[in-house]
């Protein structure tokens, strides 16, 4: 994304309040006796269970199949011969994106159509949010990809025209920081020995050699991006949009001038943005390094100091966390309530250093309860600051350079590095007699994520835009529905940012990025007086040089001859390009095809951490410029941290590349990673241990599949997501099961089956049959429905369930006995009802998998009326061709299921073998009850590994079998006699109780301990509590097992 380049005191975003230090300093304290509690209650647990519990088999390595036939880039993958044994995704997904790409599926333009007759019903139109040009996928990216290609591959398969377009961000800062480190680290050169020009050449060189390398990692992502509209931020055409929108702004009065208060960057000499500064919360005194300082600097402390009063003994006390800015204080700020400075009013307090004189002025704003109720005011470095200097007009103080040296309104500090200053000024303080005392302060330290350099509030004159009116039509649109924000929690964060809005600094400290087209005016034979430059008045824009010379001209009712130009250095803030990427992809202000075509668009999808900075900018600029909406809806995606809810940081050793997960990566290529970043040697040794707990065997080949999957799967509305690679690696087992059930119903299908030219019902289906039926319409039921509410744990969910739980464990289990009747006629329906299944799910699946679902689905054979050559471009199932949901036959099979499982249950709980077939007997209390059992006897002995099924009455049941209930109208009995050693049983189930009461007490003891309720956390109680129901559950079922052992034994 953008380089986040926007100043705090204008960047409308709308935090929580600060918390005090009072708070900080209980939460830390509180956070330190919990962690400990933690780990000591851990460690209690794990000693009590380590016994009990066996040590996990070493994972065998995946044998690596690789797909080696020799095809031509863009051609269709060979896949004849038989398929591999096990599901690889090197060799699934190998060869398959270069044909999608070079067949056009991917294109609106696909099938021939005319992309400007299409209805805006039958189209779908989205963005990428444009990655930076600096960067690599990290797992942000992957979600965002992930969500973003299923939801176009979706519509795709719904048939309507679909274009997904994407860019790449310049990303000012970024790629201005990197560049810069490579040059140093090459030439020993910074930009400014480079100059202007020749430095932005050396940026484009390094863009062309780096600058494609996140187009080919969406690539392994599988996404389905049109690349022949793939747009730069720096390309010509987007140049073209940039200027034209500032002029434009510019004229209609919305762009101007003025001089506030920046978050300033000391070590970039650049304004930056909230989204740019991390806030590092202390709680207390803490030393800090700092570029360019070699010792570290103290923070989280507050110094106080007195001020004496003008012609008195008396002093006044003030404290602050940032000594050193006492050299621009102005003023004292007394509450005027309080009666202990009422004397004072209006009075004044001498600098000690500066001689300057500073009056005592009164301000609500000022805490009468906190410190000494006396507050220093410096309004050029403190936002709170700034505004009591701007009520009570006061002198604005500025005491830095650009670089955070002190400039010369510092005195005998002049010249300092600012934290140089920090300890002589204290010294001075001292000397003076004036230091009062220091204390321990919580507090949060802005921190410039680029640099690492303290950030600086400072004065800068700045170019701005007006918000309030724009801001305005943004709420209306949300309002009135022309808008949607998905999930709607954050409609209430849209209203109370935009009600609250400040106008918007659009001017950077850059080189790299659009140089903002507005030019210094000077008039031959007039000279201007102070800073002209700052003054709104002198400067004018334009679409180019010639142009803004004639407005200069005739602004200033002089000849063209007499004026002179100096275009401003600065550049335009990347947020302001990137918010009208909706319209400047397609050629805005040119009225172009693409424009007509493809504005406004669909859906705009991104994380909910850049509503403010991109979405709403994009909205404003849309309806300002083009007088429209740039899409229709907002979807907000949540945060991606580790598996135990965590930040992802590169010094926590937690960060997951998605690469590393679609390819697999040793812990030793873990560890080599950490070398190429930016930590320090300390961190790094932090960063492995944490690898080594995480990922103590690396991180396995998951697949580009598996990870879409897995992370559309956690898309839950709102959550943030908590990232587990177990998970991740469970979808690629996912992937294996769908190999091997594909290649199993293939096998059964033969080679020579060829699908009805439509699917109907022909009467002679059974009731496992319809059941599998009504399972797949019910699955496409709950996929549309997830789409289209951006739902998508529900339509993953509903994938999964189909093809793990109904068609491989359950239908494909049923349909041997089947295949082995030589019933040709069931044989026949059983084939076409498995085909459809085969078809109809892998189309379900194809959008969050598109890369096995295509490999498999080019394995099946095609009916008559389908000539579709991809999965790609297949029609999506809808409910309304899947009209075959049948609850009664649901709840019947379901009741079936229900049988196979509890006897399954009883099965293992005698440790019988799975080819140990036994007599079944099901005794019925009512007609209702066998009625539902009528038609599903055969697959009941299957999937039972039943030897023969009986319904019977109390009357029917031998002696010698085990007994479950399956419903209060419903027992299994189990014929045991003469299949087990009964009194062998009985040893084993007699030591597996005496394991499971041992299990008890130590889990009972754990939760005995002394303020267990109000020292333990909610959810480790929890927990607790779950096992011990879980093994005494278990410890009954023995109980009940041996029982019944000892009754057939006497």
């Amino acid at each position: 994304m953008p380089d986040l380049s926007v100043p705090h005191e204008n960047s409308g975003e709308v935090t929580e309040p600060p918390k005090s230090a009072a708070q900080l300093k209980k939460e830390a304290k509180k956070k330190e006796k919990l962690e400990k509690f933690k780990q000591k209650q851990e460690k209690i647990q794990s000693q009590n269970v380590e016994k009990t519990v066996k040590k996990p088999k070493e994972k065998k390595e995946k044998e690596v199949i690789i797909y080696d036939k020799n095809i031509a880039p863009g051609e269709k993958k060979d896949i004849s011969g038989s398929m591999p044994d096990a599901y690889s995704p090197k060799f699934v997904e190998a060869v398959w994106y270069a044909w999608w790409e070079k067949s056009g599926f991917f294109k609106p333009e696909y099938g021939g159509r005319d992309i400007t007759s299409v209805s805006c019903e039958d189209k779908f139109v989205i963005v990428i949010p444009p990655p930076n040009v600096t960067g690599s996928l990290h797992v942000g990216h992957a979600l965002t990809s992930a969500i973003e290609d299923c939801i176009t591959r979706w519509h795709r398969m719904k048939g309507k025209m679909t274009l997904w377009n994407p860019g790449c961000d310049h990303a000012g800062i970024a790629t201005q920081v990197v560049v810069e480190k490579k040059i140093w680290k090459e030439q020993q050169k910074r930009r400014h020995d480079l100059g202007r020009e020749k430095f932005i050449e050396e940026i484009w060189k390094w863009k062309e050699q780096k600058g494609d390398r996140i187009y080919e990692q969406l690539r392994l992502m599988g996404c389905s991006v049109d690349w022949d509209r793939a747009t730069f931020t720096m390309d010509p055409k987007m140049s073209r949009a940039v200027t034209e929108a500032f002029v434009s702004l510019h004229e209609d009065g919305l762009i101007y001038r003025a001089n506030r208060l920046v978050n300033w960057s000391c070590t970039l000499k650049s304004a930056i943005s909230d989204i740019e500064v991390d806030k590092l919360e202390l709680p207390g005194r803490t030393l800090l390094s700092v570029p360019g300082h070699k010792d570290k600097v103290e923070f989280g402390v507050l110094v106080s100091f007195a001020y004496p009063i003008e012609d008195s003994d008396e002093e006044i006390v003030v404290a602050t966390t940032r000594i050193e800015t006492m050299l621009g204080d102005s003023a004292v700020a007394v509450h005027p309530n309080d009666s202990r400075y009422k004397h004072l009013h209006g009075k004044y307090v001498l600098h000690p250093f500066c001689s300057r004189r500073m009056p005592i002025v009164c301000d609500e704003f000022v805490e009468m309860e906190f410190g000494t109720g006396a507050v220093k005011i410096t309004p050029a470095h403190d936002p709170n600051d700034y505004e009591v200097g701007m009520r009570r007009n006061l002198p604005f103080i500025n005491i830095l350079n650009d670089d955070g040296t002190l400039n010369d309104n510092c005195a005998e500090f002049s010249g300092l590095k600012r934290f140089e200053a920090r300890a002589k000024v204290l010294a001075a303080l001292k000397e003076k007699n004036l230091y009062r005392d220091t204390k321990d302060n919580p507090m949060v330290v802005p921190i410039c994520s680029r640099s690492k350099d303290i950030v600086e509030p400072m004065l800068k004159v700045q170019w701005y835009v007006k918000c309030e009116g724009m801001a305005q039509k943004a709420m209306e649109a949300v309002k009135n529905g022309d808008l949607k924000i998905l999930p709607d929690v954050h409609i209430k964060i849209w209203n109370r940012w935009l009600e609250n809005i400040r106008d918007w600094c659009v001017s950077r400290q850059l080189w790299w990025g659009h140089r903002i087209p507005a030019y210094y005016v000077t008039v031959k034979g007039r000279t201007e007086a102070g800073d002209a430059e700052s003054e709104n008045e002198r400067w004018v824009s334009g679409r180019n040089e010639d142009e803004a010379r004639e407005k200069a001209a005739k602004k200033f009712n002089v000849s063209v001859e007499d004026v002179s130009l100096k275009q401003d250095e600065d550049v335009l803030d990347t947020w302001f390009s990137s918010g009208l990427f909706p319209f400047s992809i397609f050629g805005w202000p040119e009225e172009t095809k693409d424009l007509k075509a493809f504005y406004p668009g669909t859906l705009l999808e991104t994380g909910h951490d850049i509503l403010f900075f991109w979405v709403a900018r994009m909205v404003m600029l849309g309806l300002q410029l083009m007088g429209k909406l740039p899409f229709k809806e907002v979807f907000l995606h949540s945060i991606v941290r580790d598996a135990h809810g965590r930040k992802m940081s590169k010094s926590l050793g937690n960060v997951i590349d998605p690469i590393d997960m679609i390819n697999g990566i040793s812990l030793e290529a873990l560890h080599a990673s950490l070398l190429e970043s930016n930590l320090d040697p300390k961190e790094i040794e932090k960063a492995k241990q944490g690898q080594k707990v995480d990922f103590p065997n690396g991180i396995p080949e998951c697949g580009t599949d598996a990870l879409r999957f897995a992370l559309c799967a956690y898309t839950a509305q709102g959550r943030d997501i908590n990232l587990d690679i177990n998970r991740v690696e469970g979808y690629r087992h996912f992937c294996n099961k769908l190999w091997n059930a594909t290649k199993f119903a293939l096998m059964y299908l033969g080679s020579d089956f060829k699908p009805n030219p439509e699917f109907q019902l022909s009467g002679h289906e059974s009731k496992m049959d319809l059941w599998i039926l009504s399972r797949l319409s019910y699955a496409v039921e709950s996929c549309n429905t997830g789409f289209e509410t951006y739902d998508f744990p529900a339509a993953t969910t509903a994938c999964y369930a189909f093809w793990l739980y109904d068609l491989c464990d359950v239908y494909l289990e049923s349909l041997k006995p089947v295949f082995q009747s030589g019933d040709e006629v069931s044989i026949a329906t059983a084939k076409e009802m498995l085909y459809t299944c085969l078809d109809g799910g892998l189309r379900l699946l194809s959008p969050f998998m598109p890369f096995v679902t295509e490999e498999l689905f080019q394995r099946l054979p095609r009916r008559q009326s389908d000539s579709v050559i991809s999965i790609t471009v297949a029609r999506y199932p809808v409910p309304e061709k899947f009209t075959w949901k049948n609850s009664d036959l649901e709840k019947a099979v379901s009741f079936a299921l229900n049988i196979i499982h509890k006897v399954r249950s009883l099965r293992s709980d005698y440790n019988l073998a799975k080819n140990e077939k036994l007599d079944l007997f099901l005794k019925c209390d009512d007609e209702e009850t066998k009625s539902q059992l009528s038609g599903l006897h055969e697959t009941i002995l299957t999937l039972s590994s039943s030897a023969t099924i009986h319904v019977v009455d109390s009357e029917g049941i031998p002696p010698g079998c085990a007994i479950t209930t399956i419903s209060e109208n419903c027992e299994a009995y189990l014929l045991l006699k003469g299949h087990i050693d009964i009194n062998k049983e009985i040893s084993r189930l007699e030591q597996k109780k005496e394991k499971l009461d041992s299990q008890i007490s130590k889990l009972r003891q754990a939760t005995e301990v002394p303020d267990y309720e109000s020292k333990v956390p909610a959810a480790v109680r929890e927990s607790h509590v779950e096992k011990i129901t879980l093994t005494e559950g278990e410890l009954n079922k023995v109980i009940q097992a041996i029982g019944t052992l000892k009754v057939m034994d006497s």
